[in-house]
């Protein structure tokens, strides 16, 4: 993707394949699985001004995204939160905190920490670090 994300061709394309595999994992593993692609696309889509409809897009992404098991690529996605950060991401993470799925309460719970913190980087290391501090919270 070159230039602007709103003008570009292929944005409803984009957007679709993301959304295929948010919402049908199976399927889209099973007929189109490309994890570089994946994560191509959602860091362009993190790069870029985004409109209101594209901004929309991205935030239920990333909602339906936290809520799930995690699979490959989806820590790219807090690249997409912090690019679309408002009101209403952090209100749909903080629902997905309070919900009875831990997969979801741990993700949106480190989406929102992330948020809060974006001086810090995305890594597999400050994940772990932050869900080492998670636990030893509740104990």
């Amino acid at each position: 993707m070159s230039g602007d994300l709103a003008t570009w061709p292929g944005l409803p394309y984009a957007l679709l394949f993301l959304e295929w595999e948010a919402r049908f994992p199976q399927e889209w593993t099973r007929h189109a699985k490309s994890w570089g692609t994946k994560q191509s696309l959602i860091r362009d889509m993190a790069r870029a001004h985004q409109d209101e409809a594209v901004k929309a897009k991205l935030t239920d992404l990333v909602e339906i995204v936290v809520r799930r098991a995690y699979r490959c690529k989806d820590r790219e996605y807090v690249r997409v939160a912090r690019a679309v950060d408002s009101a209403d991401l952090r209100s749909r993470l903080d629902r997905a905190v309070d919900s009875d799925s831990p997969w979801a309460r741990y993700q949106a719970g480190y989406v929102l920490w992330l948020l809060d913190h974006p001086e810090l980087p995305n890594t597999r290391h400050v994940w772990r670090a932050w869900v080492a501090g998670q636990a030893a919270a509740l104990i």
